[in-house]
C-alpha cells in the first residue's frame, strides 16, 4: 500500500508503516530526522500522486485551543490553517486520518471521530489527540498503562519545544500501522 504521512519530519509514523512492508513516505517542509523516503516539499505538491492512505499532522500553531488566548490576534492565520486542513480532508485519497490536539477544527469544520491518549498505547503520559477519520476505523488501545504524566504540557520553553511537542508517540504510530495498514 502507498502511504503518505503528511507534515511529518520525524519519520516515526512513516517508519512504522515501512517496517510492515508498505511504500510509506513522509512529507514536510523540513528535512526528515531519520533516513527514509521523504519528500521535503509542500504536501499539496504530491497529494494527487496515487496514495492509498494519508495520515496528516497539520501544524497546530494556529489551531490548538492551548493557544486560545492569542486567537483574537491571529484571525488570518487561523483561516489559512483551517483552509489547509480542509484541503487535506478533501484530498483524493480513499483513507485519511487527520491528527491534531484539541483544536478549533472541532468547532469550525467538524467534531473528531476519536480522541486518544498516549497511555492507551504504552506511554504513561497524557496528551489528548484528536483523529478525524475517512474510511478508517477508530484506533483500538493496544497497551493501557498506568501513569498520567503531563510531560508534553509541562515542557519548558525553548527553541525546539514545538518539535518535541509535535512528535507522534511510538506506540500510537505502531497502532496506526498495525490497524490501518
Amino acid at each position: 500500500m502507498r502511504v503518505l504521512i503528511a507534515c511529518e519530519f520525524s519519520g516515526i509514523v512513516r517508519d512504522a508503516f515501512s517496517a510492515r512492508g508498505h511504500d510509506a513516505w513522509s512529507c514536510d517542509l523540513l528535512p526528515t530526522e531519520r533516513p527514509g523516503k521523504h519528500a521535503q516539499d509542500d504536501v499539496l505538491a504530491i497529494i494527487d500522486d496515487g496514495w492509498d492512505l494519508m495520515i496528516a499532522h497539520p501544524p497546530c500553531t494556529h489551531l490548538a485551543v492551548s493557544g486560545a488566548r492569542w486567537f483574537k490576534d491571529k484571525q488570518n492565520e487561523q483561516a489559512a490553517a483551517l483552509d489547509f486542513v480542509r484541503l487535506l480532508m478533501d484530498a483524493p485519497i480513499e483513507r485519511i486520518a487527520i491528527e491534531n490536539p484539541v483544536s478549533i477544527i472541532s468547532s469550525r469544520i467538524r467534531k473528531p471521530d476519536q480522541i486518544i491518549q498516549p497511555w492507551q498505547f504504552g506511554h504513561g503520559e497524557t496528551k489528548a489527540t484528536c483523529l478525524w477519520l475517512k474510511n478508517l476505523p477508530n484506533l483500538l488501545p493496544t497497551n493501557i498503562v498506568d501513569g498520567r504524566e503531563a510531560r508534553i504540557h509541562k515542557m519548558p520553553p525553548g527553541p525546539d519545544r514545538w518539535k518535541e511537542r509535535s512528535r507522534t508517540f511510538q506506540g500510537i504510530a505502531e497502532a496506526m500501522a498495525d490497524q490501518w495498514g
